[in-house]
């Protein structure tokens, strides 16, 4: 039985509007090679100029993973020979990163469905700008440089994970912490997103074995089943008596397995030497406070409280913090629910109500409309708390509420004016529901009289029959009828046929 030891080298692209240290759009998507300037093509005595706001972004995961910011932070060369850089060094960071030692609390399921709660150290967070995009078809390679310069974050882990699972969450609660702050949009699918994981296997207590790194994963997913395979890989190779090479390898997602790509490199083959083109940057107040007032509530802290505050379900405000849009719809759609001046629930109430139909009916139209985002969502936090009020005050039954929803986002238009148009609101008058019932008990004679005939044990078949007479009433009034009102109508007919007889 052997020890596994797994760190991950996690890059993510900035949201900046320019690359690192030049003015080029930054943009996914664009026409290959339209994003390129003399700088971030390596031309001879061009100048680098360091992009603030990515400094800034980046100082922002840092706190966010508890890193302490150094008073000084400077950048280096990377001498490698990049095939999609011309220059043929990147900057980066070496000997100072902008952020060291943090960490980051895994708390939640695994895929295998056990419980994970872990602290992962944070050796440091570095700020370096991208190489661009290699494409291969058949014999020919195509270059794309816009990718070469953009803003790119690596966070860099201890070795303290030993799962592919745990690694696997890790990245799915850093991709949610990101997605939170607003530096990174998280697409994996695009790059924008992308891991390297380092793994290794030992005797229980034999500290760290042979590092090999696994290179361009593209999915949590498959960062969990790629160091899954390599620990068997590793633990086969060991009891055949044999050595793990320390080497770099790439995953297969076809084949669900890994295979060699290189011999792993060291720190020295790189050759870091201080970037003499830029200076070194110490940040001051003002930049530290502009970090500061740039953080949000993150994930799992907006969790807890909203869990604590609306009495809500793990699951349930799981689900709802899971991206930070929906967290805010949902805070606001309930603050709007027991603002109104009318009659409102109380804040648990509300929140349990709106937490159903976000978690049900919103989240499954969302998905089945393709809506974009909630931003432009028709049925707005102030819409559904209308909704949501018009059912507590009795103005709408269940069934109607779920088609003024549809109508609110194929239409765009208020839940009240459709309840309106429609003549949709619930008849509550025990008057007018007792005359539609008188109806239904003179239609349904047949009913009736086998439920007046019915012996009292037969509480199973009693129930269905009253159930349809209460139906059928609703029905008649088009669905308006209150049914806990209609039901005491058929109640009271019902005892006053068996008075008279």
């Amino acid at each position: 039985m052997y020890q596994s030891f797994i760190g991950l080298e996690v890059h993510i692209h900035l949201l900046t509007k320019t690359k690192v240290f030049c003015g080029c759009r930054s943009a996914f998507g664009d026409e290959p090679n339209t994003n390129v300037c003399p700088v971030c093509m390596g031309y001879p005595g061009v100048l680098p100029t360091l992009n603030l706001e990515a400094m800034r972004m980046g100082c922002m995961v840092a706190k966010a993973l508890n890193c302490r910011i150094p008073e000084k932070t400077w950048f280096e060369r990377k001498q490698y020979f990049y095939p999609d850089m011309t220059k043929n060094y990147q900057i980066s960071q070496f000997a100072s990163p902008l952020g060291q030692g943090g960490c980051l609390e895994l708390a939640g399921l695994g895929a295998d469905g056990k419980q994970i709660n872990k602290k992962v150290r944070i050796k440091e967070c570095h700020l370096e700008e991208d190489a661009g995009k290699m494409i291969h078809t058949g014999t020919v390679s195509l270059l794309d440089y816009n990718r070469a310069g953009v803003s790119l974050l690596e966070i860099v882990t201890e070795p303290d994970m030993e799962t592919g699972e745990e690694a696997e969450l890790f990245i799915q609660q850093l991709r949610r912490m990101v997605r939170y702050l607003g530096v990174c949009d998280g697409n994996m699918e695009e790059g924008s997103l992308r891991a390297d994981a380092n793994v290794s296997i030992n005797l229980p207590g034999k500290g760290l074995g042979k590092k090999v790194e696994i290179k361009n994963l593209n999915s949590s997913r498959f960062v969990r089943l790629g160091l899954n395979y390599e620990i068997r890989r590793q633990g086969e190779v060991l009891d055949g008596g044999k050595t793990v090479v320390q080497e770099t390898r790439l995953w297969n997602e076809n084949r669900d397995e890994t295979f060699p790509m290189r011999q792993k490199e060291n720190a020295q083959d790189y050759r870091y030497f201080p970037e003499p083109d830029l200076p070194v940057f110490c940040p001051d107040e003002a930049f530290l406070a502009s970090v500061d007032s740039a953080m949000v509530e993150l994930p799992a802290a907006r969790l807890k409280r909203l869990a604590d505050e609306y009495a809500l379900t793990g699951e349930q405000a799981g689900l709802i913090c899971d991206e930070k849009a929906s967290a805010d719809y949902f805070e606001a759609a309930v603050a709007a629910a027991v603002a109104g001046p009318e009659e409102t629930p109380s804040k648990t109430d509300a929140a349990a109500r709106i937490a159903k139909w976000f978690l049900s009916d919103i989240k499954h139209i969302l998905h089945r409309d393709s809506h974009a985002d909630l931003d432009s969502f028709p049925l707005s936090p102030t819409r559904l708390a209308s909704l949501v009020l018009m059912q507590v005050q009795g103005k709408l039954t269940g069934k109607l509420a779920k088609q003024t929803l549809e109508l609110v986002i194929s239409e765009n238009k208020d839940p009240k004016a459709i309840v309106q148009a429609h003549n949709w609101e619930q008849i509550t008058d025990p008057a007018a529901i007792a005359a539609t019932a008188r109806k239904i008990i003179a239609q349904e004679e047949t009913t009736v009289n086998e439920l007046q005939n019915l012996e009292s044990e037969n509480k199973k078949r009693r129930k269905t029959l009253f159930a349809y007479l209460v139906g059928k009433v609703i029905a008649a009034t088009e669905g308006r009828a209150d049914p806990g009102i209609a039901g005491e109508q058929i109640e009271r007919l019902l005892a006053e046929i068996r008075n008279l007889k």
